[in-house]
């Protein structure tokens, strides 16, 4: 999602008072050790399984570009609290290299 900032709005218009917002989306890595086998495996790898599973390199190092410039979990958070949301928190999944985010409706 290009503009996620009005996807969380969108998001946040649709749902009743009381509904939960849940995203699971892909963040920064948070374990120094494994941060640098994550970057050269999104850079280095992804493109290449892209490419010889669908024939399509582009879109899969597109991904991994669009992973990178996603706002980390503190700015993602922040984010879904700007739209109106409350209760927001988030847990990280493999290091932080997936993050879950939760916010409800008031």
């Amino acid at each position: 999602v290009p503009k996620f900032e009005q996807a969380i709005g969108e998001a946040y218009r649709v749902l009743k008072p009381g509904g939960k917002f849940l995203c699971l989306e892909f963040s920064e890595v948070n374990v120094p050790i494994f941060e640098k086998f994550y970057e050269q495996w999104c850079m280095q790898v992804i493109p290449r399984i892209g490419k010889a599973i669908t024939g399509d390199r582009d879109s899969y190092q597109y991904l991994v570009e669009s992973i990178q410039k996603f706002p980390n979990q503190q700015k993602f958070a922040e984010a879904i609290k700007a739209q109106g949301f409350g209760k927001v928190t988030w847990r990280d999944f493999n290091g932080g290299a997936v993050a879950l985010h939760s916010a409800w409706k008031i």
